[in-house]
């Protein structure tokens, strides 16, 4: 591929994340009046443009710590993955099933770096499984945690104002904790692809405002889907919902990105709104939905990887 076309195919990333990763965040900041679209538009693409410039450490992970992106065939493993995790989840959600576009970038690498017979860290990918796995649990325990103590507090007018405004800063460390975290796999893929440096010298801010503009592209163009679906997902949100959810998810994520494993913010906000519906009563989850998604995600990963491998194998096996 060209460097055009590796450029086309980078941008096309950023945006992709922004449809799918952004419509995730949205969905529940948007339940509660205090955050307005504009407002939470504007700060999720301004985070995720700044705040890998003081810390890219998850981007430096997924580009070069998952697999050895070295030799003649490394650009076209990478363009491969970045293909094969874009069309597996469009596919997905062309069919109604919400996935996780990190799982399916994850898979995708590896997958390639397989089929290309470049080298795999195993134990790092093991470790990203296993914290993945962890990120949405953490985010279940905290949330529950924080709605049981919210449930103690006697309800009074200043209660509910002061729960509208902690909704605001909940959702500010959301997308902080996103770009920390999750939201640098657009700037990893930019640097697999040789367009960014990551690491000690730091990506360029040119770069990281071009990925936050097109990244911002996406969250606006996923934005009817996330008003259609504002009544859906895994429970009935309502404000107290929203800040334990919030707060539970962004500290989960915030965790994994201390230690440079990226993990989807998608599965640790799910998680923290089963922890808040379980803080206020089981009834409340729509379990079938959460059985929907977790179906979703358990394909996502290998489904990507079988892809992605299997057109690595036959790119290699043509090519020789």
């Amino acid at each position: 591929m060209t460097d055009a076309g590796v450029i086309v195919l980078a941008a096309a990333f950023a945006v992709a994340t922004g449809l799918n990763d952004g419509g995730s965040l949205l969905s529940t900041g948007l339940k509660v009046p205090s955050v307005r679209p504009l407002y939470a538009v504007l700060i999720l693409t301004a985070c995720t443009a700044l705040v890998p410039w003081l810390s890219s450490k998850v981007a430096a992970s997924l580009a070069h710590r998952l697999v050895a992106f070295e030799g003649p065939n490394a650009r076209t493993a990478v363009v491969v993955a970045v293909i094969s995790a874009i069309v597996l989840v469009l596919g997905l959600t062309s069919l109604g099933q919400p996935t996780s576009l990190t799982l399916a970038l994850v898979g995708g690498l590896t997958g390639a770096g397989m089929g290309f017979g470049l080298e795999v860290s195993w134990p790092f990918a093991v470790r990203v499984l296993v914290v993945g796995a962890c990120a949405p649990v953490v985010g279940c325990v905290l949330a529950f945690l924080i709605s049981r103590w919210l449930r103690l507090l006697p309800a009074r007018p200043a209660l509910n104002g002061a729960v509208y405004r902690s909704h605001r800063l909940a959702f500010a460390m959301q997308c902080v904790a996103y770009a920390s975290n999750d939201g640098q796999k657009v700037l990893a893929v930019f640097a697999v692809l040789g367009l960014a440096t990551v690491g000690a010298a730091g990506p360029s801010p040119v770069l990281l405002m071009a990925i936050g503009l097109f990244f911002g592209v996406g969250v606006v163009l996923g934005l009817p889907r996330v008003a259609r679906g504002l009544s859906n997902g895994v429970l009935l949100v309502r404000p107290v919902h929203a800040v334990a959810a919030e707060f539970a998810s962004a500290i989960a994520v915030l965790g994994s990105a201390a230690i440079g494993v990226p993990v989807s913010m998608t599965q640790s906000i799910a998680g923290g709104l089963i922890g808040t519906g379980l803080g206020h009563g089981s009834r409340r989850i729509r379990w079938n939905e959460v059985g929907r998604i977790g179906a979703a995600w358990i394909v996502t990963l290998p489904a990507s990887c079988l892809l992605s491998a299997v057109t690595s194998m036959s790119i290699r096996r043509f090519a020789s």
